[in-house]
């Protein structure tokens, strides 16, 4: 039985990842900050466990990779993300608040990948993705704005991609995988991808990555995407 550890999986695309994994019969870590309030994963029938983070603390990443010590993961998938202040034009950024949202959306990512790689290099599949944004592509941003959450973003693929070099002697494969504009909380309601679309286009992009795909940057459908 394949493993995932999944953050954020209390709702959106993060609850259907792990609604998706458990019926395909993975075992799924899903991680998620209040899991006394996490009705509709608790839910979810399946070899699930859910455990407390938020992965803006890394002390409790830390904490929770320390729980997990033994477990063989072959699938770390970072899906936690924040999109920021809705004040995404020239001058008016929240450069607090662009903190924060570097912080979950960049570096914990990161975090998770260095607490977590010893168990990921144990498993059979060796795959690390996060949920990034075709926003944080530099060659597509023909509209400026959004400084906050495009830059965390782009910073995010960068990551990966150093990832994919430093863990390759692992036999680890990275990718960052953008999921379309889904309909979650955070893509809203004028959205165009139906949640169960997007995630299960991006398991298909994950079930065929090898390491000739390490450090790439893909869409939900498969496509790659230009830096």
């Amino acid at each position: 039985m394949p493993t995932a550890l999944i953050t954020g999986a209390n709702r959106g695309l993060g609850l259907e990842f792990t609604r998706q994994y458990a019926a395909d019969g993975w075992k799924v870590l899903a991680t998620c900050r209040d899991p006394e309030a996490a009705t509709a994963l608790k839910s979810i029938k399946g070899e699930i466990q859910v455990l407390p983070l938020d992965v803006a603390d890394f002390l409790a990443i830390e904490t929770v990779s320390r729980i997990l010590a033994k477990e063989k993961i072959d699938l770390l998938l970072n899906n936690a993300g924040v999109i920021g202040p809705l004040q995404w034009a020239f001058g008016d950024t929240d450069y607090n608040a662009w903190a924060e949202v570097f912080r979950i959306n960049t570096q914990a990512p990161l975090k998770m990948t260095e607490c977590f790689v010893d168990q990921v290099a144990s498993s059979d599949k060796k795959l690390i993705v996060s949920i990034t944004s075709r926003l944080g592509s530099i060659s597509s941003n023909d509209s400026g704005e959004q400084y906050t959450y495009r830059s965390s973003k782009a910073a995010l693929n960068m990551v990966h991609k150093s990832l994919s070099i430093d863990l390759a002697e692992k036999g680890i494969t990275t990718a960052v995988i953008h999921p379309g504009w889904a309909k979650t909380d955070m893509g809203g309601a004028n959205a165009t991808v139906d949640p169960v679309d997007s995630v299960s286009g991006i398991r298909k992009v994950i079930d065929g990555l090898n390491s000739a795909d390490s450090g790439k940057f893909f869409n939900y459908d498969g496509a790659p995407i230009d830096w």
